[in-house]
């Protein structure tokens, strides 16, 4: 029994010990677990406050030292980063949201602004038709309406108008008929086939082939005869042939009556009578012409009316062309001899020395005049030359004298022979036949004809005689016409003559021949000029170039170069917001008056009734008063004070608003006129922009061309022709022509005072480029020169104004030699320009502003870089010298610049373009 007790005893007593050790063990873990870090935490807590902040270990840390630690730096700049964006952002929204705000107000108040404004347009609208409506009342109350005149084309066999009381008394009021020529007309001509009517077997043949040829380049014929104006039937020169003699005047006379549309009288008809030799019949003296004029060089005072038949000079040159290099220079003024005279009396009249006692000229001037001077003009020349005073050569004998009409100076020798006489002749004498009922001779005609070829100034002894073409050329600009009696003061009238007014007189002539008696072609034109001269019909005007456009692709719109924006203070004008306008056309064709016949058939520009008129009239100074918008001349941009800003802020100028027109030569440079094109936007008053493509190859497809707001019109050329810069291109709208080259660098304030001088000096060429030329001493020739100098005397054309009225001249005027040397050198199309200008006008050119080149920066070089380029424009210069006869270029120390040039102003004014 104790064993056992004492076994379970002993048995259960570790199984207490156990428990309380694992109760124990299990308070001192939890003791352990729970106080431990508290007394720890408190005990580290009361070190670190002991010790100070700064050497705490295990406490909270101010500011960002948690950061010190590395691992959690970047953690820490990413934090920073975000909290300083979300901050920013914060920022701008607020902005954005206060400035929406402040657009919505805005918007609310333009929309009222808008509603206002269009009630304002609305009422302006309504007043502007009101004007409009009453302006027109107004014009239809003073201005009667206009419409083109009902054109009367008169029946075939329609006698027109009452008989006059004798066919030698016809004028052009009673023997012309007027219906058929109204102004708007046209002028058309009808001509006869020579080979319809009996006598045109007898016609000379190189006058007939020579009349034909004339005849299809003539603009104004027709074949529709119906509607002719004008009738021309070709009568002469007859030749008689071996087979059968001429015909009779009664046979001429009936054969007249058989044309076709003669109607009874012959009204409205030319009878062209062209003579090729001194010795021609007046075939139509007595032949009744009726109510025909008569246009041939040989008339008796009896068979002549004036007013109504017309003296034609003539035909030497029938089918050949005169050689310019040939005629001889009009310098130096005085040549060797200083009058000439070669000829014989074929008959006269009667001679003054068979009688007994012969009369002093005094003495016959009071009584009855002699009736022949021809044997006192004799003695008094041949004293004249054994004088010695002047080397002059006289000779009345001849060793193969001309045939000629009686009483007449026949002429000696050959014509080559003779011109050879005139080429060293300060004047050449025509005496006048000694009959003084024949007022025209084709003797008298073809001595005045070579003096004027040659530069022989003609002296007329017979102020009786009738000139060529009389009633529209002033002969007395290219002539000496004296009475016979004044002979024995010829001599000292000669003498008293200026080297200037003698080189003028030798110019006209020039002139004088070259455009009215050099061809064929011109003697028809200078007959047809003549009559619708006298019937105030109008020229037409010169068919234009047309321009063949090539098609390009527009690119970005076009930027404003820094450069040439800033203009500094100065107002270039306004750019245009219409569409671009043209020029005027046809404003004064059907208002020319008799006062200006002459002056427009003696100007050196080329007779604007003898020429076709242009598109585009030319406005010189002297008519710009008369240009207006239709109603009367308005002075827009005109008269607006002398301060600079004002006047700046319209055109200015005397003449009406106008455009211009960039006209710009390029080959093969796309990247250089892209530049160019570009630099020209913005640029005020510019219509559109012409480019002449004178390359064959056609531009790159993926070519973007510049968008600058204006027309861009590219041509393709028929060939590489430095001519083709100056072609009147239907394309070009404006009177002003800005001929600027593919690389040519000008700012718009520089084109735009370039512009305004020109509107003021419209007949001349106005540019930036200088040049010069120069006699060179040693080798006797002119020289071309472009260094910089106190006076130039020509403006070159990659940068100058110019008038398109010049264009035509260049192109269908001007010599073809000219054109032709351009083409060999491609070079000198600028000094062609510049010698046409200045021979019509006798004007230098005008340079503006100081820039002596113009060439941009980086662009690649032109011709004008080659070796060759001086040397070929030296061999331009004296080749031109040569066809014109002298040297038309004219010195200038002229250069303008604007009135309140290099002038301090108060920095409200602005500075004036007007030039000094």
């Amino acid at each position: 029994m104790q064993r056992n007790v004492g076994g379970v005893g002993a048995g259960g007593q570790p199984w207490v010990l156990r428990r309380v050790r694992l109760t124990w063990l299990s308070f001192m873990l939890f003791f352990i677990l729970v106080f431990f870090p508290l007394i720890a935490h408190y005990y580290l807590t009361t070190i670190d406050e002991a010790g100070g902040p700064d050497k705490r270990i295990f406490g909270p840390r101010p500011g960002g030292e948690l950061c010190e630690a590395k691992h959690v730096q970047d953690l820490c700049r990413i934090r920073e980063s975000v909290s300083e964006e979300l901050l920013q952002l914060e920022a701008k929204r607020q902005e954005l949201n206060g400035e929406i705000a402040r657009l919505n107000l805005r918007i609310e108040a333009c929309k009222r602004s808008i509603d206002s404004a269009k009630q304002d347009l609305l009422q302006l609208k309504n007043v502007i038709s009101q004007t409009e409506h009453s302006y027109k009342e107004l014009m239809a109350q003073n201005q009667p309406k206009l419409s083109l005149p009902v054109r009367l084309l008169p029946d075939k066999e329609d006698p027109g108008l009452p008989p006059p009381k004798s066919a030698r008394s016809c004028r052009l009021r009673s023997c012309f008929d007027y219906a058929r020529c109204p102004l708007t007309s046209g002028f058309p001509v009808y001509v006869y086939d020579t080979g319809s009517y009996p006598w045109g077997e007898y016609l000379d043949p190189l006058v007939k082939q020579a009349f034909a040829a004339s005849v299809k380049s003539n603009i104004y014929i027709t074949d529709n005869p119906s509607i002719a104006c004008l009738y021309l039937v070709l009568v002469g020169e007859l030749q008689e042939s071996s087979s059968s003699p001429l015909p009779s005047p009664s046979e001429l006379e009936k054969q007249l009556k058989a044309l076709p549309y003669w109607r009874s009288d012959g009204h409205n008809h030319v009878l062209v009578h062209l003579s090729r030799k001194s010795m021609t019949q007046n075939f139509l003296y007595n032949v009744s012409t009726g109510r025909a004029a008569v246009a041939q060089s040989t008339f008796l005072e009896q068979q002549y009316r004036e007013g109504f038949d017309l003296v034609v000079s003539p035909l030497v040159h029938a089918l050949s062309e005169p050689n310019f290099l040939e005629v001889p220079p009009q310098v130096p003024v005085k040549r060797k001899y200083l009058f000439t005279f070669q000829g014989e009396r074929v008959e006269s009249l009667r001679s003054s020395l068979q009688e007994a006692p012969p009369q002093s000229f005094e003495e016959e001037m009071e009584g009855d005049p002699p009736a022949d001077y021809d044997d006192r003009i004799i003695g008094t020349l041949k004293a004249v030359q054994d004088s010695h005073l002047d080397q002059v050569l006289v000779e009345f004998t001849c060793k193969n004298p001309r045939p000629s009409l009686t009483t007449e100076w026949a002429l000696c020798g050959e014509r080559e022979d003779r011109l050879e006489v005139l080429k060293v002749s300060t004047f050449a004498l025509v005496i006048a036949p000694g009959d003084g009922q024949l007022v025209a001779s084709a003797g008298c005609g073809m001595r005045l004809f070579e003096a004027l070829e040659v530069g022989a100034i003609p002296v007329v002894l017979g102020d009786h005689s009738r000139l060529p073409y009389h009633q529209f050329i002033r002969w007395s600009e290219a002539a000496i016409i004296v009475p016979k009696p004044r002979v024995t003061e010829l001599h000292f009238l000669l003498r008293s003559l200026s080297d200037s007014d003698m080189l003028a007189m030798r110019r006209q002539g020039r002139f004088l021949w070259e455009t009215y008696f050099s061809t064929s072609e011109n003697v028809l034109n200078t007959i047809l000029a003549s009559i619708r001269t006298s019937i105030q019909v109008p020229a037409a005007p010169i068919k234009e170039e047309p321009a063949h456009e090539i098609p390009h692709k527009a690119g970005k719109l076009a930027g404003t170069d820094a450069n040439l924006a800033d203009n500094g203070d100065l107002d270039l004008g306004p750019v245009e917001t219409e569409p671009p306008y043209a020029s005027p056309r046809f404003l004064r064709n059907f208002t020319y008056t008799a006062a200006e016949t002459y002056k427009t058939w003696n100007r050196a520009p080329g007779p604007f009734h003898l020429f076709p008129h242009t598109p585009l009239d030319p406005v010189l100074p002297s008519e710009a008063k008369f240009l207006g918008s239709g109603t009367g001349f308005r002075p827009i941009g005109g008269g607006t004070g002398g301060s600079g800003k004002e006047f700046q802020a319209a055109l200015g100028g005397n003449v009406a608003r106008e455009q211009f027109t960039v006209v710009m030569l390029t080959y093969e440079r796309e990247e250089v006129l892209m530049n160019s094109l570009e630099r020209l936007n913005g640029l005020p008053y510019l219509n559109k922009v012409v480019v002449v493509w004178n390359s064959p190859k056609p531009p790159s497809d993926d070519l973007l061309w510049p968008d600058i707001g204006l027309p861009i019109v590219v041509v393709r050329t028929e060939k590489n022709s430095l001519n083709n810069r100056f072609l009147p291109w239907d394309a070009v709208e404006t009177e002003a022509i800005l001929s600027i080259d593919d690389d040519a660098h000008l700012r718009h304030d520089e084109i735009m005072f370039g512009f305004r001088v020109w509107r003021e000096a419209r007949d001349r060429i106005v540019g930036f480029p200088g040049r010069y030329h120069a006699w060179d001493v040693n080798h006797q020739s002119w020289l071309y020169n472009s260094n910089y100098s106190c006076e130039l005397s020509m403006v070159l054309t990659g940068a100058a104004f110019f008038h398109k009225y010049y264009a035509y001249l260049y192109s269908y005027v001007m010599p073809q030699a000219i054109r032709d040397m351009v083409d060999e050198y491609i070079n000198c199309e600028d000094i062609a320009m510049n010698f046409l200008v200045s021979h019509i006008t006798r004007k230098p050119p005008i340079k503006v502003t100081s820039r002596w080149t113009f060439r941009c920066p980086g662009c690649p070089q032109a011709l004008s870089h080659d070796d060759s380029h001086f040397h070929e424009r030296h061999k331009c210069i004296n080749f031109f010298v040569k066809v014109y006869g002298y040297m038309p270029l004219l010195y200038t120390q002229f250069r303008v610049d604007s009135v309140l040039f290099k002038t301090r102003l108060p920095h409200d004014k602005t500075k004036c373009f007007k030039f000094i």
